[in-house]
């Protein structure tokens, strides 16, 4: 199975839990061994690619700024690339910087996704019952890929995946495994950094940098 063949049940269920006049959001960057792959929680509608009208990629962050200055903060951006972000309005975002940024995520071996593929008007809270019906997608993604490490954020979007109660105050730099198809997995819990979470990203960068530094620079190194 490719990928791209998600989609079509990523958008029947957008008609389902998501804002109708707003397009599913899917995912992007390396789709082949990434070194990370980063799960978010869902997306909203100020991603200009969730708009009907709009003809590209729809993957996450686009036309947005915070996630971006995590991804920079932990070296997994140019800082050419992060001042072209930082200067532009999310209208300014054009098909063409979008597939830039994507392709430098791509290049630099890392996979961002969301649990939850509705995009929602707004960042009101999805319930652990709606983010629960797309764990089997999650689960077929990442078998897909087949990354390296798994960096889930928060409390919800991690106990979910993780199928058991998670404090990420309590597992900083500890990991869990899940098990797909044959595949065992390593699942770093880290803070949410962006939206009501962003007082916390110095912490997310911190524990970050250290799964870089101990799950794939040590490895690379053997």
């Amino acid at each position: 199975m490719k990928i791209d063949e998600l989609k079509k049940a990523y958008d029947k269920m957008q008609l389902k839990y998501g804002d109708k006049n707003l397009d599913s959001i899917y995912n992007g960057g390396c789709e082949k061994n990434p070194n990370i792959c980063f799960v978010f929680m869902n997306p909203t509608g100020k991603n200009i690619a969730s708009e009907k009208s709009w003809k590209g990629r729809k993957s996450p962050w686009l036309g947005t700024k915070n996630v971006w200055k995590l991804f920079y903060s932990v070296n997994l951006l140019s800082k050419d690339t992060f001042d072209q972000i930082m200067k532009k309005k999310p209208k300014e975002w054009n098909y063409q910087f979008c597939d830039y940024v994507y392709d430098e995520v791509s290049k630099n071996k890392i996979f961002i996704t969301n649990l939850g593929k509705c995009t929602q008007i707004d960042a009101r809270p999805l319930s652990n019952d709606v983010l629960k019906k797309y764990l089997k997608l999650l689960r077929k993604e990442i078998d897909i890929i087949n990354p390296k490490v798994i960096i889930t954020f928060g409390n919800q979007v991690s106990s979910i995946i993780l199928n058991k109660k998670i404090s990420v105050s309590e597992n900083r730099k500890i990991f869990h495994e899940i098990k797909i198809k044959n595949n065992k997995y390593k699942v770093y819990p880290v803070y949410y950094p962006v939206g009501n979470g962003i007082f916390n990203i110095d912490k997310s960068i911190e524990d970050i940098k250290w799964i870089v530094e101990n799950e794939i620079k040590e490895k690379q190194k053997i």
